[in-house]
């Protein structure tokens, strides 16, 4: 699973924060992650750097093999909170929506072969 962090202007990316955002996605997504191919993090700082509750954005969005992105964010005090709601918020979508494919498939009658 290939993890892509993008910042706005206001947010400075560096290493020790590229390190902390995917270590809480790959731990939040530990469950799906074979069914993922990429995920794409986007945070944000939604005050321009002036203090502000819930101010700090991240987006989350999962690739899936063979089906449409699906997203999450989230509005926090801290960047780290922020990842971590989105995160959580996009596992329990992805298990969601996998754990609904599953059932349709078990459920559709057999293929003819002919």
């Amino acid at each position: 699973m290939k993890i892509q962090i993008n910042t706005d202007a206001n947010i400075q990316g560096n290493e020790a924060l590229a390190e902390q955002v995917s270590s809480t996605v790959e731990n939040a997504l530990r469950h799906v992650k074979g069914h993922i191919t990429r995920v794409e993090v986007h945070l944000g700082d939604e005050n321009a750097g002036k203090s502000g509750q819930n101010d700090q954005r991240c987006m989350v969005e999962a690739r899936l093999e063979g089906r449409q992105p699906v997203a999450a964010s989230a509005l926090a005090p801290t960047l780290a909170q922020a990842v971590q709601a989105a995160s959580d918020k996009l596992a329990r979508l992805l298990e969601t929506q996998l754990g609904r494919l599953a059932s349709a498939q078990r459920s559709a009658p057999p293929r003819a072969d002919g």
